[in-house]
């Protein structure tokens, strides 16, 4: 397994020198996703998204090789935008990520709808660099800009009833051309367990690379939780509700056989239709072993300890 950088670094870590020079090879790549066409977008835009470059390294860090951001940038999972890989970049520009406001609710005690800023505000931004494994065989390394998911829930004051959080994302098919088919029941809905949901790895990202989310990549707010399998990254959130029963997610809902609740890496439960044991890491050839969740074992075992990982999957 790589090595995880733990306990929490002080603040003064930085983002390392080499990360950064990345970071600057990619703004010249990226064309008009990112700061290079976006300069004067930013100059008006919060402070939150100004200061994204000087975010400072979060814990948690993998010390993996990144994988190169136009990759990452252009080869997705966002059926909102089309079922190919290249389909969320060539029609996610139709997305208009400003105003934009989630809605939270269910049991909590301060309900109500904020304002991306409102939501931001008292959080300061981290860089995490975190792996991201999908079913279909594939993985990615990204250094994702956000903060706890947990902090914000804790904000809203839930409940003792809140057991499940769900989650679900703009749905708009003048923006979203994808969600005029019926490949899933729209909008598009994704949950976590409470304990899952408050976890310190489990992280709400705005950006990547130091930079404002691409639109294909989850704009403005996307969910991040690296020992899960990719579905579980719900992207352009809207409301976020917390609740007593167990949600259903719209995969699961689909195809219930392939696609369980918990999606936890498990390279020792076959999918009937993709390889887990092994996995192909984007910009590499070969295949490596999967670890399971997703090598970050070590720090979220205990909360599946007694659980049947075969049944609950």
């Amino acid at each position: 397994m790589a090595r995880l950088t733990y306990p929490i670094p002080p603040p003064s870590e930085i983002t390392p020198k080499e990360v950064h020079a990345q970071r600057r090879r990619f703004l010249k790549q990226a064309g008009g996703l990112l700061l290079t066409t976006a300069a004067p977008l930013l100059s008006a835009a919060p402070a939150w998204q100004a200061d994204m470059i000087r975010a400072p390294q979060g814990p948690f860090s993998t010390d993996e090789p990144l994988t190169d951001p136009a990759m990452a940038a252009g080869y997705n999972n966002f059926f909102e935008f089309g079922t190919g890989k290249e389909d969320p970049k060539r029609h996610a520009h139709r997305l208009r990520t400003h105003p934009w406001s989630v809605a939270i609710g269910g049991e909590v005690g301060r309900p109500g709808r904020y304002t991306l800023e409102d939501i931001l505000a008292p959080h300061g931004l981290e860089e995490r660099i975190y792996r991201l494994r999908c079913v279909e065989g594939w993985s990615m390394v990204i250094p994702w800009v956000g903060f706890p998911l947990g902090d914000l829930l804790k904000r809203f004051e839930p409940t003792s009833r809140a057991k499940y959080v769900l989650f679900e994302t703009l749905h708009d098919p003048d923006q979203m051309p994808g969600q005029r088919s019926r490949i899933l029941d729209w909008p598009y809905q994704e949950g976590l367990r409470i304990d899952e949901a408050m976890h310190p790895l489990t992280l709400l990202a705005v950006g990547m690379y130091g930079d404002v989310m691409p639109n294909q990549n989850g704009a403005p707010l996307r969910l991040v939780v690296p020992w899960k399998y990719g579905f579980k990254s719900i992207k352009s959130i809207v409301r976020i509700h917390l609740q007593e029963e167990q949600p259903v997610s719209s995969w699961t809902a689909r195809q219930p056989a392939e696609y369980g609740f918990y999606a936890n890496v498990n390279p020792e439960v076959r999918h009937p239709r993709w390889r887990q044991a092994t996995e192909r890491r984007i910009g590499e050839s070969g295949r490596r072993r999967t670890e399971l969740f997703n090598g970050y074992g070590e720090l979220v075992a205990d909360l599946y300890a007694g659980m049947d990982l075969h049944r609950h999957f």
